[in-house]
């Protein structure tokens, strides 16, 4: 038709004066949106979204859209032409407000005929849907010849990096996760090699990695910092002094400032930005083997990111702070009930001794002394029956002087050991205790082996408390 050549010739005419793809689709929808009152968007692949590049006709647009979302991302993985007439029926149709009438999304191809993006238009009012099919699919065809002849589709932008790795951090679960999303950021917003994070902790600085394999250059520099006369306090002191600083010129031309153990695993280039408060913060070194002479907008850039890496690691502890607290006692810090009924689940039947334990005439001593030496005799018998069990054994505070001992034996007398020796650390307290010890049978609730340990633990109280008893057996 007549209205096809004047528009799609308009369309190829004003293309060729395009100078970016960003122009190149600004420029096709300008020139449709003066022959029609659609609602017109051109969206580019960009990493896994179709990103809007250009729109008219719309009072508000989606900046991004993620992948699966709508009848454009459908468009884009078929790579063909799509047209909806009853957009209420579309399951895939996501609405901006405006009612539409009919929409046509047609791919953008590259000249090996690969979708880059996406040419949607939306009418309020029917329209000639054979004819403007035929504009809409020429316009997109065209615009995919001009998009790849200026390169191709444009990059993720700086600013869109930010965001992209702010949001994958503040999503993490774990430190380790966390810190991994981190390292990777930083070595893909700088354009370096390497990476490497020193943090403050109470037993001084330390090397903090995430779940990648170092190697090359990352590796060399975490074995030497990770050695027993690396100076990490040296580093962290300078970085929190001074604060963000980079590298310019090579240091075997220039002096390496105190930065030698650095420079001497092969560091030729090097950003420092400190990270989080003075007392608890670190230092984020990004570097590279190269020589290289940073831009200082990419320190900025940087140092954003390593101000949302220290806000996504104290969130992280905080939550880890407030579980332990939700899952301990505040005046012992032993784990309590909530903790131990999991612990009950994972219990192995045959193998899994319960050893209730209570404190001999601990009423007596609330009556006599007060509350206040109370708790501090549970304090002192928690840290008492603590160090005598083995490693992997868990002692539960269940109750106000009752605490449970979880422990994984081979055989009955192997828990029956382990209960006389924490009868024995509690003496060495000044303290008795009564323990009723219950091997978990096959075929048995760990509520069960509960109750038939409690009953041992009563017959010890009974004979004059201050000693261990066996539960029978399940018949």
């Amino acid at each position: 038709m007549e209205i096809d050549q004047r528009i799609t010739g308009d369309v190829t005419a004003r293309l060729v004066k395009a100078t970016t793809a960003v122009d190149a689709c600004r420029t096709a929808v300008k020139v449709l949106g003066e022959r029609t009152p659609a609602m017109i968007t051109v969206l580019l692949h960009v990493r896994d979204q179709l990103r809007l590049v250009a729109a008219t006709g719309s009072w508000q647009v989606y900046a991004a859209l993620r992948p699966g979302t709508g009848v454009c991302w459908r468009v884009f993985r078929a790579g063909k032409t799509d047209v909806v007439t009853a957009v209420d029926a579309d399951p895939d149709y996501v609405s901006l407000g405006p009612s539409v009438a009919v929409e046509i999304c047609a791919p953008i191809l590259d000249r090996a005929g690969r979708p880059i993006g996406v040419f949607n238009v939306e009418w309020p009012d029917p329209i000639d849907v054979d004819s403007w099919h035929e504009v809409v699919e020429e316009i997109a065809k065209r615009l995919g010849v001009r998009i790849d002849e200026l390169s191709g589709t444009p990059g993720e932008t700086r600013s869109d990096m930010l965001l992209r790795h702010a949001a994958a951090m503040t999503g993490a679960a774990t430190e380790h996760e966390l810190l991994t999303l981190a390292l990777q950021a930083a070595r893909e917003v700088a354009g370096l090699d390497s990476a490497i994070l020193v943090m403050s902790t109470s037993s001084g600085a330390r090397v903090c990695s995430g779940t990648d394999p170092a190697t090359g250059l990352e590796a060399r520099l975490r074995e030497r910092l990770m050695a027993d006369d690396a100076d990490l306090d040296g580093i962290l002191t300078r970085a929190r002094r001074h604060g963000a600083s980079y590298s310019i010129g090579d240091p075997a031309e220039y002096d390496p400032h105190g930065l030698e153990e650095l420079t001497e695993v092969g560091v030729r280039t090097m950003i420092a930005i400190p990270i989080g408060p003075e007392v608890t913060g670190g230092a984020l070194l990004v570097v590279d083997e190269a020589v290289s002479r940073p831009d200082p907008s990419t320190v900025n850039q940087l140092g954003l990111l390593a101000a949302q890496a220290w806000t996504s690691l104290d969130r992280l502890r905080t939550l880890e702070r407030l579980h332990e607290r939700a899952s301990s006692d505040p005046l012992t810090g032993l784990r309590h009930h909530g903790p131990f009924g999991e612990r009950l689940l994972a219990a192995t039947p045959g193998r899994t001794a319960l050893l209730a334990i209570d404190v001999d005439e601990f009423k007596a001593i609330n009556d006599t002394y007060g509350h206040q030496a109370g708790d501090r005799v549970l304090v002192d018998l928690a840290r008492a029956l603590e160090t005598a069990l083995r490693n992997g054994d868990e002692l539960y505070r269940i109750g106000g002087d009752e605490f449970v001992a979880v422990v994984e034996v081979q055989r009955a007398d192997e828990a029956v050991n382990i209960a006389e020796r924490l009868a024995g650390a509690a003496r060495r307290t000044g303290r008795t205790i009564s323990i009723g010890v219950a091997m978990q049978g096959r075929g048995e609730s760990s509520e069960l082996t509960l109750r038939r340990a409690d009953s041992a633990l009563y017959g010890v109280k009974r004979e004059g408390r201050n000693g261990v008893r066996l539960a029978d057996p399940v018949a």
